[in-house]
This record gives C-alpha cells, structure tokens and sequence, in this order.
C-alpha cells in the first residue's frame, strides 16, 4: 500500500513542490500514510508480544494457538488503534478549530506545528512501542539465559546421579548379574563333584587325587561368570546405550535453546531496524514543531521521512529471513506450487 499510493503520490509533491491532486485526494493520501506507519509499528508490538508469550508462558500459549478468532482479533485492533491515533484528527481538524492552516498548493497535516498533540501522538507512536518492544526482548533474552543454565545443571545433575542406578534396574544388568551368580553356583557343584572323585580314587595313585585336588582348587578361585567376555560385552553394550541416550537427549536440548536464541537474535535485529528508522523522523518532528520549521533544515527533514517508507519496504524481508514461519507463509502466498512439490521432493531424496 505504501509503494502502490503513498509513494507515488508524495514524489511529484517533492520534485514539484506543489500538490496538485487537490484538498480531497491529500487528506485521504495522509489518512492511508499515517495509518500504514503507525500500523507498522503496532505490528512490531504484537509480534514481540506474541513471541514473549511463546517463550515465557509457553504452555499457556500453545493451549491458545489454534485459537484463529483471538489472533484475528488482535490484528484488527492493531489496525483500529492506528486509525484512532492519527485519522480523526487530520479528517477533523480544520472543523473543529474552525480554520485551515494549510495554504494552496501544500499537503500537510493541520497539527504539523501543535507540539502538545505531536509529543503525545509520538509518545504513543514511538516511545510506549519501542520501550515496549525492548523490554519483551529483555524479557525473552534473560528468560532464555536463566533456563539455559536451569536446564543444564539440572540435566548434568540427573544423569550423574541416576546412571548408576538405570544400569542396576535395567533388565540387562540383572540379566548379567543371573549369568554371573549361575556361573559361580556351577562351579561350586563342579568343585564338590572333583573332590569327590580325589577322594574314591585316592586308594589307586595318591599323586593324581593331589593333582585333581589342585586342578579343583584352581577351578574354584577362578569361576567364568559368564565367560568373562559376555558379561564384559554385555556391560559395554548396557554403557554405550546409555551414554546415546544421554547424548540425544543432550543433543535435543541444546537444539531446544538454540532455537529460542535465535529468536531473540531476530527480534533484537529487528528492534534495532524499527529504532534507526524511527528516531530520527520522531525527534525532528517535535523539535520541528518546537520551533516552527525555523530550526531544522527541510533536507533532514524529508531523509527522517523517508527512513519510514524504508522500514516498511524492509520488514516485509527481514521477517522472512528471520523466522521460518514467515518464510513459509510467504511461499505460500507467492509460489503455492511450490510449496506442494516441496514435500514430494523431499521424500524422493
């Protein structure tokens, strides 16, 4: 809307510097400017409210996400909002103040120079948001800091604790504790059945009962317990399992934070955009008006103004290279087909 008729229309007034489109055509043309850059900013607002909900009140925020009306809601009051700010005063002015201060040729807004109506339309238009805006990205940023280091000690502390016990509760481990416990019981019956042999052959050769005593006695102190490989291949088999566990679970976590800090780098980025773009036309509009256009040259002023046509020509980009969710609803938008052979080519591959 900003490119198809805003712009269009306030060029020939600049490289002309006489609007030509007639009384009517300006205030409608200052209706729709206004009301796209205060929307704008509004938007900016619900989006990083709605993502410091996600982060902050997360199950309470995916209980509400299939709830379409409240979303809808929310938008058209952004837009609501916008409109308030500025559209009935610049309809209204000239009627109620009973003049127009405006003279033949010019396209400005009747409170361009009342500094009380522009420092309060400014502080709700650009300082409440930006305040706003930063401080539900603080918000996020510290949350999201906190739970890192929550979920990492508590996560290292567990599985330190708990390791010792799963691999003694493990249907594996008491496998291998019967494999060794039946090795050992096998050995001493096979002890017993040795030395009883010794002794009923002792009358024939006292030599070999000694040796078959010994060879028992051996067989004794060393029992198998599984063979010794098996309980050792079991043991590491058990371990290594685990150890996948914990490192995929770890894995997932840190998958986890790194998703939430992305969104606070994006949130930051854009943030920062909207405050570059914003401040300087803010601040020069009220000292502009302070001081009756005497103190700020017409050049800034008019680089402060398109700084805002600038912000709303970026969003539209800087969103879909900062959330996945945008990208994906703007290739829905603008290459659906696309959007359906996605799924066939990724099974393909």
């Amino acid at each position: 809307l900003a490119g198809a008729f805003c712009i269009p229309l306030y060029v020939p007034y600049v490289l002309t510097g006489r609007w030509i489109f007639g009384r009517s055509l300006c205030k409608l043309w200052l209706v729709v400017d206004y009301l796209l850059c205060t929307s704008s900013v509004f938007n900016i607002v619900l989006i990083s409210y709605d993502r410091f909900l996600s982060v902050t009140r997360a199950v309470a925020y995916r209980a509400q996400q299939g709830n379409t009306r409240q979303a809808v809601l929310k938008m058209v009051l952004v837009w609501v909002l916008a409109f308030l700010l500025y559209g009935p005063a610049i309809i209204s002015w000239e009627y109620i103040s009973g003049r127009s201060i405006i003279p033949t040729g010019e396209c400005y807004a009747e409170f361009f120079y009342n500094w009380y109506f522009l420092m309060t339309a400014s502080t709700l238009e650009f300082f409440t948001p930006f305040i706003s805006v930063m401080f539900f990205n603080l918000s996020i940023y510290l949350n999201i800091q906190k739970r890192t280091k929550m979920r990492l000690d508590v996560f290292h502390e567990v599985h330190n604790q708990s390791f010792t016990e799963e691999m003694e509760r493990s249907p594996e481990a008491k496998l291998s504790l019967k494999c060794c416990k039946w090795e050992q019981k096998e050995s001493a019956e096979t002890l017993d059945l040795s030395k009883s042999k010794a002794q009923g052959a002792a009358s024939t050769s006292s030599l070999h009962a000694k040796d078959l005593l010994a060879t028992s006695s051996e067989s004794s102190r060393k029992p198998k317990c599984c063979n010794k490989k098996s309980c050792k291949n079991s043991a590491s088999t058990l371990c290594s399992e685990k150890q996948t566990k914990i490192v995929s679970q770890s894995t997932t976590q840190r998958f986890r934070l790194s998703r939430d800090k992305k969104v606070a780098k994006s949130l930051a980025i854009i943030v920062g955009i909207f405050g570059i773009c914003w401040a300087p036309y803010t601040l020069l509009m009220i000292i502009r008006a302070g001081c009756h256009g005497q103190c700020i040259s017409e050049f800034w002023y008019e680089t402060s103004f398109w700084l805002l046509w600038i912000n709303s020509a970026v969003n539209p980009v800087l969103y879909p290279l900062c959330h996945s969710s945008f990208r994906r609803a703007f290739i829905k938008l603008l290459c659906p087909k696309k959007l359906n052979i996605q799924p066939h080519d990724a099974l393909q591959n």
